[in-house]
């Protein structure tokens, strides 16, 4: 996928967010960037975090991670040769994309049912919670790798360009030329997958895009619509019903919604820990 980092020249990247080069998701990603690359780089926009999401439902179910510093001696599941170890990989990918940084890489080795060894190194590049790297994912960092999680998981597995945004740092900064670029705020993704509580993910929609969303095969703010008009959500992401419902309204500078209620129909808490997305 393409990214371009906030403040940076225009780049071109293989990576879910930031400013290196990397590699994130399911074979066949690399391909599909390349050609978006020519797209951006045709409009010479200066993006703040543009990401080709296609996390796989199952692997969002799959809390692969704990909350202690990022080593890969404790997290067994990746080095399965089996289906569920490439759902952990895949989990484990996503999340390093979100928060290490650029820089920052999470690496480990493991063997196929062949015995063919193979070395993996994932990139960090949003930054969302570097200090990861070396301490234990504290409460902010939780929820904004968790709704990072959510925003990134596509219903059909397909690479959608999208514009994620938040009021935490370091998607707090938009560029304006990407807002204009991408003005169709499809809705928010907020939760947890670590509470102590138990895990959740939330998503809301904005009304005035949901069928333009769809089209764009996005559908975990909405929900994917079956031929009977019947919603179906995306694995453990919760629909709370349209934004304006549940979330302040979108600030006019940054392009994203500044708070949401942290659990509808639980408590009336407001939370800054969302990310908004948006599409062409």
């Amino acid at each position: 996928m393409r990214i371009l980092g906030r403040g940076a020249q225009l780049v071109v990247l293989a990576a879910a967010l930031g400013g290196c080069t990397a590699e994130v998701g399911p074979e066949g990603e690399e391909a599909v960037g390349e050609a978006e690359s020519a797209v951006i780089k045709d409009n010479a926009l200066n993006l703040n975090a543009l990401n080709l999401n296609a996390l796989n439902l199952n692997a969002l179910n799959l809390n692969a991670l704990n909350l202690n510093a990022l080593d890969p001696s404790s997290f067994t599941a990746i080095r399965n040769a089996d289906a569920n170890g490439d759902l952990a990989r895949e989990f484990v990918k996503y999340a390093v994309s979100c928060a290490l940084q650029a820089g920052q890489t999470f690496e480990f080795s493991w063997h196929d049912a062949q015995d063919v060894e193979h070395a993996e190194s994932y990139p960090g590049v949003l930054g969302l919670a570097p200090y990861w790297h070396t301490g234990p994912l504290d409460l902010t960092g939780q929820r904004m790798v968790s709704a990072c999680l959510a925003g990134l998981t596509n219903f059909y597995g397909t690479h959608v360009t999208i514009s994620m945004r938040s009021p935490e740092a370091p998607l707090k900064v938009v560029d304006p030329n990407e807002l204009l670029t991408y003005p169709n705020i499809e809705g928010a993704f907020w939760g947890n997958l670590w509470d102590e509580d138990g895990s959740y993910l939330h998503s809301c929609y904005n009304s005035a895009t949901v069928a333009h969303s769809r089209s764009k095969y996005r559908a975990c703010a909405a929900g994917h619509l079956n031929p009977d008009n019947s919603v179906v959500e995306c694995g453990i992401i919760d629909i709370v019903g349209p934004c304006d419902t549940v979330c302040e309204p979108v600030n006019g500078e940054t392009g994203a919604y500044p708070s949401c209620i942290r659990k509808p129909d639980q408590d009336p808490a407001m939370t800054e820990h969302i990310i908004t997305t948006a599409l062409p």
